[in-house]
């Protein structure tokens, strides 16, 4: 009887151990087949961009990443990723821009729209090394330049470089020349598309202002738009910082955005040096005579300044303010470099408005480290702070405050108060030599303002004077509305 207990406990022992076996076999299998289409199903989202897949990484993105207040105060969502668009390519288009952050945006839009206009291959842009700022820093380093192809592959083909059978070392030349400022449609069908015809890849080694501001189809204007407004996304380091910035003002309620555009290579090129020293004054000439670019060298300073060509000082800049109706404890961002003449200069400033806020100030050197040395990098954190900004006020009307004027349009034409230079200089200095006094002074500086806060209106045109028209970007009107409703 035992030696049969004994056989028996042996074959249940036996028949637990398969049972476990068969249990731990069907598991294995079965997380094989559940890794197999999780991988495969990742495969096919990263083919097809799926947008059921990418709903979910950019909602938990936004959730530990973003706050989405601040998220929807700078852009729309973008949409789904459409499937790339079949055309036969009539060359490679190269571009390099010039200037600084805000006009290297605005070129690259106008360069994109080049580029499916002509049905073109578009290499990822070239950015500006040797202007007065040099940043060595690559599309890459500013731009999602992923986010970027992908969003306009339903428009047009853009490539990170010239395939080799194209360069020089295979035999091929590449044609280097500036297309014509403000040109229409019919300029670079007519003159610049033959070019592709005698070589396989063209070079536009300047794009500032070579798109017209009028008389584009439609289709062409909105592309403008949607490049600006959904592709051109920067980096996700600086995203996220740019929202760290906005969630830290935001959280002490409405703050003013303040582009004081008192820096050292503002005042050098235009000539402006109201409030400077004389040692100062000869630093700035010096800096213009350098700079072969900055045509004009003999400035009047006091002549440019009635003009309304000079940025105001930040003493007129404290005037100003207070006269708007901005209270001593409203929140200013200093949306700039480094201001001439230091805290000398924002002294008067600072004492009309003691919450003056920086960047600077709001992180963590480590925080910033990596982005200094870098000038477009901290450009575009202040950049994203003026568009989120309750009201943006422009110390002077230059690439920055054109295209931040015309994101807040986009963005349901929040305040951005454009600021009448050349009457405000006419004010402030009978203001200050005693005839006119300060509640006829605050009354004048508001009438003239009133139209002036970035309300819904269509861009002024001079097809004579396209330089002088109102610049598209500020105010890309075919975006924002349609038919009558503007």
């Amino acid at each position: 009887m035992e030696g049969i207990q004994v056989r028996s406990d042996k074959l249940q022992g036996a028949v637990i151990q398969r049972s476990r076996l068969r249990v731990w076999f069907i598991r294995a299998c079965s997380s094989i087949v559940l890794w197999t289409c999780l991988v495969q199903l990742v495969t096919v989202s990263e083919l097809w961009h799926s947008h059921f897949l990418l709903g979910i990484t950019s909602r938990i993105y936004q959730t530990t990443q973003r706050p989405v207040q601040a998220q929807n105060e700078l852009a729309q969502s973008p949409p789904p990723f459409l499937p790339a668009r079949n055309y036969t390519s009539n060359g490679f288009l190269r571009v390099s821009c010039n200037g600084g952050l805000n006009q290297m945006r605005a070129a690259i839009c106008d360069m994109v729209t080049v580029a499916r206009f002509l049905n073109l291959t578009l290499v990822v842009p070239e950015l500006d090394k040797k202007s007065f700022w040099a940043d060595p820093s690559n599309f890459e380093d500013i731009f999602d330049m992923r986010h970027f192809i992908d969003s306009l592959r339903d428009e047009v083909r853009i490539v990170k470089r010239v395939p080799k059978k194209f360069t020089r070392e295979s035999g091929y030349s590449t044609l280097k020349m500036p297309p014509v400022s403000w040109s229409n449609e019919k300029y670079y069908l007519e003159q610049i598309l033959p070019l592709f015809g005698k070589h396989n890849v063209v070079h536009f080694n300047k794009t500032d202002a070579r798109l017209a501001n009028n008389g584009l189809p439609l289709d062409l204007q909105k592309l403008r738009c949607r490049v600006n407004y959904q592709a051109l996304k920067f980096t996700p380091q600086l995203e996220n910082l740019g929202q760290k910035l906005i969630r830290i003002l935001s959280e002490s309620g409405p703050f003013v955005a303040l582009h004081l555009r008192y820096e050292m290579d503002m005042l050098a090129f235009s000539g402006c040096t109201l409030g400077c020293t004389n040692e100062e004054a000869e630093e700035l000439k010096r800096m213009r005579y350098a700079f072969p670019s900055w045509r004009e060298k003999e400035i009047v300073s006091e002549e440019r300044r009635l003009q309304g060509l000079c940025p105001l000082t930040p003493e007129e800049a404290a005037l100003i303010l207070q006269a708007l109706g901005f209270d001593r404890e409203t929140p200013i961002y200093i949306a700039a470099g480094e201001i001439y003449g230091g805290e000398r200069r924002l002294a008067q400033l600072r004492a009309s408005f003691p919450r003056i806020i920086k960047k600077e100030t709001l992180l963590a050197s480590d925080e910033l480290q990596q982005f200094q040395n870098h000038s477009s990098q901290m450009a575009a954190l202040d950049f994203m702070v003026s568009v989120a900004s309750n009201t943006f006020v422009p110390t002077y009307y230059g690439n920055m405050a054109k295209l931040v004027e015309g994101h807040r349009r986009y963005s349901g034409f929040k305040k951005s108060i454009l600021l009448d230079r050349k009457k405000l200089v006419e004010l402030l200095d009978i203001h200050q030599n005693g005839t006119l006094p300060w509640n006829e002074f605050t009354n004048a500086v508001r009438q003239v303002h009133e139209k002036r806060m970035g309300q819904p209106t269509h861009r002024r045109v001079d097809a004579n004077k396209p330089k002088e028209e109102d610049y598209f970007y500020a105010n890309p009107y075919e975006c924002l509305c349609e038919g009558t409703k503007c």
